[in-house]
């Protein structure tokens, strides 16, 4: 399935910032996950209706009031699998 993935580096690693992107996949009717990596970088993996996924990198490129984002890389990839929600990680 087309899915849009993304890496955010910055000050993303606290759960408000994972939450954050649940509820804003969420709000775009997106299906996937977000989860922290080891290395304090923050990784999305969206799947659903483009246009609502290219709000979402945009978002993620601007980042919550609390974060500072350094970098987001986003790359559309064939993903294996699909999801029915949106869920953290």
């Amino acid at each position: 399935m087309k899915s849009l993935h993304c890496v955010v580096t910055g000050n993303v690693d606290s759960g408000s910032f994972l939450a954050w992107v649940h509820d804003q996949a969420a709000a775009l009717s997106l299906t996937g996950w977000v989860r922290k990596l080891e290395t304090g970088k923050v990784e999305v993996l969206a799947q659903g209706d483009e246009e609502g996924a290219n709000k979402l990198r945009t978002l993620l490129k601007q980042g919550s009031a609390l974060s500072g984002i350094l970098e987001m890389k986003a790359d559309w990839i064939d993903y294996e699998k699909s999801y029915d929600r949106f869920e953290m990680r």
